[in-house]
């Protein structure tokens, strides 16, 4: 997935990158932990006692990414996007929801763990604080959800 934006030095503090097609570059200081449950099935036999178990359904928790800052407005736009297609007047689903990674890095840059999110969409957007002084646009906190999420490899 292709890093689209500005060069590494803007996202220094911020050891999250998020990279999605169609994005511009957006630099996160923290990231929720991605988290999936496998229901647990039982079913009983024969009038047995023990139950036989056997994995059901996944749930994926959302992610939130917090403290981060762009140079560019295309993550608000997404999150726009996705508004305007609940009003029934944006686009359909396969349009709006995006593959995505999630990049860990240490103090170096180095990346550390690339997280591959499928389908991806936001579902909470919270404007940072506002300062003349900044080039950047800062983002208190976005929340995704996915459909599934697997450890990329480097």
């Amino acid at each position: 997935m292709a890093i689209i934006g500005q060069p590494r030095s803007f996202h220094k503090r911020f050891k999250f990158l998020c990279e999605a097609d169609g994005l511009g570059h957006s630099g996160f200081q923290k990231c929720s932990e991605l988290s999936v449950e496998v229901a647990n099935v039982q079913y009983f036999e024969g009038g047995s006692l023990i139950p036989n178990k056997s994995p059901g359904r996944l749930t994926f928790s959302d992610v939130t990414l917090e403290r981060g800052a762009t140079q560019d407005h295309e993550l608000f736009d997404w999150f726009q996007d996705v508004v305007h297609t609940t009003s029934g007047l944006g686009l359909p689903g396969s349009l709006y929801k995006r593959n995505l990674d999630i990049v860990q890095q240490d103090r170096d840059g180095t990346t550390l763990r690339r997280w591959s999110l499928s389908r991806a969409w936001p579902v909470k957007f919270v404007a940072g604080e506002w300062d003349n002084e900044s080039d950047e646009n800062v983002i208190e906190s976005v929340t995704l959800t996915y459909d599934f999420f697997e450890l990329a490899m480097r």
